[in-house]
């Protein structure tokens, strides 16, 4: 078992490791019954400001527990894995394979690849980022190497365990239930979006949100990629709007607006203003990750009523931090999350699955488990007689124009007549389950949906892999993946 202490702080401190911009490169969608579209922007929201003059409404007292007996609530207790992620990243490589085939300079396949040290969601990195001064800070995730690429997901058991523990504590007194408190945040997203940009919106539209009913399956998430110190990352994440509109030259950063809701600060006494620069660390984190520039704070009351908003700019929150309580320091977040990400390239290595977790009462250590090893076994895939014959031409034609090597002797061999393709792969003892080793075709992986598995990294391993056949593994992928014009040496605070 290896570990990453962090007790004292002070080798952290100083000017901020290399960080690179992060930078979208492909998104996806949930619709309004939380259904994936890949490389759909169908779900995006366009920011307009909550106060509005309107007959019906107080522009200083909007009550954000309105409609809450309609709110079509997503349930959290699904298992989602990186389905959505690593689904959208393969639809990403299938697309820009037809570009490269259609490429009079003919790119290398290779080049479509979806190069990475980490991959993961904003809400572990926000996790490990916010770790050096959270000390409520409790997460417990799962992680796997393959192909050099290192794949971070939440244990979802362990998040079950908090949500249940959360919802059995009775709220104090005076206190709403925190279902409600959890709508507030949504009903003010509701309150603050438009579906269109506002040049297309009518004024009906607009004046409407308040009885708009509040539904959190629809979602946006951009996929990003970034990096701090020598690990190259590939997050995605939820962002809540943009303001105006996405540039058309995706190499320009997105205006994207975070939307939040906190208790009105009661007065200026320091305990107030610690608690508020507490919540700032968590705002500031998951902005940063996903290159989110403006974050808009909604204010309200005890009892839910909407009274004031202010807008923070994302890369001044950490100077802002310095000169007031000073709870936390933005650079020391940068370095020691590049210090950790350097324990885990050198500790997730080879095969199993790594438990990551801090142990309970000692919020200044994380450990590394390795608590499920390999065994090596087959599956065969059944397909019809004409399934088969049909994916064996299209691969014997595809792997030729490619020059992989596939002959129709390789591709029959690796056959049986009677049940399909042979693949290899790796099943793990318990349910978080498997990942690929190998299979025989180069577009044979897209058509083949085996049993969900380790955040369904099979199903996107077996694709990349596949794209691949004819292209050696590169030993050392280029962790930095950058140039001189995107990576600095940055002082954020």
């Amino acid at each position: 078992m290896a570990a990453f202490q962090f007790h004292n702080l002070t080798p952290f401190a100083g000017k901020s490791t290399t960080i690179r911009r992060p930078r979208e490169f492909t998104y996806f969608s949930f619709d309004d019954d939380h259904k994936l579209f890949p490389l759909s922007d169908a779900s995006l929201s366009y920011y307009y400001p909550a106060f509005f003059h309107h007959a019906s409404i107080s522009p200083h007292r909007v009550n954000l527990s309105a409609g809450f007996e309609s709110f079509r609530e997503r349930d959290d207790g699904v298992d989602e894995h990186l389905d959505a992620l690593l689904d959208t990243l393969q639809a990403h490589e299938e697309r820009e394979l037809e570009r490269a085939r259609d490429d009079a300079e003919e790119r290398k396949l290779e080049d479509v690849r979806c190069k990475a040290d980490v991959v993961t969601w904003r809400g572990m990195m926000t996790k490990i980022l916010t770790a050096p001064f959270d000390d409520f800070n409790e997460f417990e995730m799962n992680a796997t190497c393959f192909q050099g690429t290192i794949f971070v997901e939440e244990n979802h058991q362990s998040k079950e365990a908090q949500r249940q523990s959360q919802n059995a504590q009775l709220p104090r007194p005076g206190q709403p239930p925190q279902e409600l408190m959890q709508y507030w945040g949504y009903k003010f997203e509701a309150l603050s979006t438009l579906p269109q940009p506002w040049p297309e919106a009518t004024r009906e539209s607009i004046e409407s949100r308040d009885q708009t009913v509040v539904n959190n399956h629809a979602q946006y998430c951009s996929i990003v990629r970034t990096g701090i110190g020598t690990t190259s990352l590939i997050i995605a994440g939820e962002v809540d709007c943009v303001l105006g509109q996405k540039p058309d030259n995706i190499e320009d950063p997105v205006p994207w607006v975070e939307l939040k809701t906190t208790a009105e600060l009661q007065s200026n006494h320091p305990r107030e203003l610690v608690k508020f620069e507490r919540k700032l660390l968590k705002y500031w984190a998951q902005s940063f990750l996903l290159g989110v520039p403006l974050i808009v704070v909604g204010f309200r009351t005890p009892d839910g009523l909407l009274t004031g908003m202010q807008d923070l700019k994302t890369q001044r929150i950490p100077s802002e931090v310095k000169q007031g309580q000073r709870t936390w320091d933005g650079n020391v977040c940068i370095n020691f999350t590049a210090a950790f990400l350097d324990t885990l390239k050198a500790t997730v290595v080879g095969e199993g699955v790594w438990r990551i977790r801090p142990p309970d009462h000692s919020p200044s250590l994380i450990h590394f488990n390795l608590f499920n090893k390999s065994s090596k076994k087959s599956l065969r895939m059944k397909y019809s007689r004409e399934q088969r014959s049909e994916m064996r031409k299209r691969d014997i034609s595809t792997a030729q124009a490619h020059n992989t090597g596939l002959n129709s002797t390789q591709s029959s061999s690796t056959e049986d007549e009677n049940s399909g393709p042979v693949f290899f792969w790796r099943e793990y003892e318990q349910p978080h389950g498997f990942l690929c080793q190998w299979y025989p075709s180069p577009f044979l992986a897209p058509q083949v949906h085996p049993t969900h598995v380790f955040g369904c990294a099979e199903q996107y391993m077996m694709y990349r892999k596949a794209l691949l056949l004819a292209t050696p593994e590169p030993n050392d992928i280029d962790s930095a993946n950058t140039t001189e014009d995107e990576e600095a040496e940055v002082d954020i605070g």
